[in-house]
């Protein structure tokens, strides 16, 4: 049963979000051409008031022109000002209370400003896409721009016919009137705005796997120019997928989909049941295997699993990281003992600054916090064994699917599958700064067929 568990503000992002209710439902209804990069969209918005009644309410909304806005079928007073859309019903909507809110909007949407650069909806030489993480989403749409208030989402997105739209869930019609086409997807499952995913391109679409033998759907959309890399690069993924079912329980999403760009991209953009790879993640000889695992296994951890607030990002991180060694053990490739080793050194070469458990906003990006998040779980695994680890990992992803997680929320869960307590192991490793020894080596798991040894770094 999922599990929501925040309701204040995010203390990283206070002034993203709305704490005073939760959405339920997202209708999108988007109409973008990729030439003047103009987008006009309406948004249909299903929501449930909180404990006290809403005389007003804020939405996350870029710089776009404002076309209307109704509360429940009527026009309220509102004001659009430093990407807040501040909405005051003509009658105050009850505590509890389930509501419509509906916007128009249009412009030319750009990337919002952040201590990291531009965030969410990016202009591509011929297309567009969407990387959202953490605070992106308002580039694009009007949202409760906060991890923990997850929702379903419909997208509609017409465009030129010449392109084809990929978003996070299930693609319901797509239909073709003169020169454009329009794309539905329904994304049933429980969504964090971030994690809202959209690419737009001219792609080639292929099958990875086969999901007629009970697996998950898995597709690729690529330039055709890089297929013949991709499909080196990218075999190994249903062997992921398998692995970390096995190993984490059930894939959470109906499908799953990745999408490389013709363009160079610093880092894979995460989003939900749907992950955009750089052409420079692409080479032919699997360099970039270990991302490909990482964003795969943040579909259980971060985007299933989702936050509470952005204090807990290791939780995301952390997890995924853990994954990519995981996938090297099992695969034939380095173990986990050697890799946790290697992050060891890496660590204590660096300052000893960070408190895992509230990085502060300025290192929640820091690459320590991956690299220190990935060794809190080896530390666990020893301290457990693999048996118990593996049932508390698959009991994590069971027990909070579709719902929001806490640091504390995952000391607890881990101390019901420990033999002794584990608070001084969480004390140092978590809400320390310095750097505790490295966890002695548990047994590793052994490599197996299915899985040849990867040329790709897995460091």
């Amino acid at each position: 049963m999922a599990v929501q568990q925040s309701v204040g503000p995010d203390p990283y992002f206070p002034a993203n979000g709305d704490p005073r209710y939760r959405v339920h439902r997202y209708e999108l209804a988007l109409d973008y051409r990729p030439g003047p990069n103009r987008l006009a969209g309406t948004a249909r918005i299903n929501a449930i008031a909180g404990r006290a009644a809403l005389s007003e309410f804020q939405l996350n909304l870029a710089d776009f022109k404002i076309g209307r806005v109704k509360v429940d079928g009527r026009a309220p007073h509102y004001t659009h000002r430093g990407g807040r859309l501040r909405i005051r019903p003509a009658k105050p909507v009850r505590a509890g209370a389930a509501f419509t809110v509906e916007v128009h909007w249009s412009g030319n949407p750009r990337p919002v400003s952040s201590p990291w650069g531009g965030l969410g909806w990016e202009e591509l030489a011929d297309g567009a896409l969407v990387a959202s993480q953490p605070v992106g989403a308002p580039s694009w749409y009007p949202c409760n721009d906060r991890p923990a208030d997850k929702a379903s989402y419909q997208i509609s997105v017409t465009t030129p016919s010449a392109y084809q739209v990929v978003a996070g869930g299930r693609l319901l019609t797509r239909t073709t009137k003169a020169s454009t086409t329009t794309w539905v997807y329904e994304q049933s499952a429980p969504t964090s705005s971030y994690l809202v995913g959209l690419s737009i391109g001219k792609y080639q679409a292929v099958l990875l796997g086969d999901p007629g033998l009970g697996g998950v759907p898995q597709h690729g959309h690529i330039p055709a120019s890089l297929l013949p890399e991709f499909s080196r690069d990218f075999a190994r993924q249903p062997a992921m997928m398998e692995l970390f079912q096995e190993l984490f329980g059930p894939y959470p999403f109906g499908s799953y989909a990745v999408v490389v760009t013709e363009e160079e991209l610093d880092v894979p953009v995460e989003a939900q049941g749907l992950s955009v790879f750089g052409a420079n993640h692409v080479d032919g000889v699997r360099g970039s295997e270990r991302l490909i695992a990482h964003e795969l296994a943040h579909q259980w951890f971060g985007n299933s699993v989702s936050l509470a607030d952005w204090r807990h990002i290791w939780l995301n991180e952390g997890f995924a990281k853990y994954a990519e060694w995981l996938w090297s053990e099992r695969s034939g490739g380095r173990t986990a003992q050697q890799l946790a080793s290697a992050a060891h050194r890496l660590l204590s070469s660096l300052p000893q600054d960070l408190r895992l458990a509230d990085p502060g906003r300025k290192l929640m990006f820091d690459d320590r916090l991956y690299q220190r998040g990935g060794l809190v779980l080896h530390a666990v695994r020893c301290a457990l064994g693999d048996d118990a680890f593996f049932r508390m990992l698959r009991g994590w992803a069971s027990t909070h699917r579709g719902g929001t997680v806490t640091t504390a929320a995952f000391q607890t869960h881990v101390a019901r599958y420990a033999s002794e307590p584990l608070d001084d192991l969480f004390a140092s490793w978590l809400h320390e700064t310095a750097l505790p020894p490295l966890p002695s080596p548990g047994p590793a798991i052994p490599a197996r067929p299915p899985y040849p040894p990867s040329n790709a770094d897995s460091a």
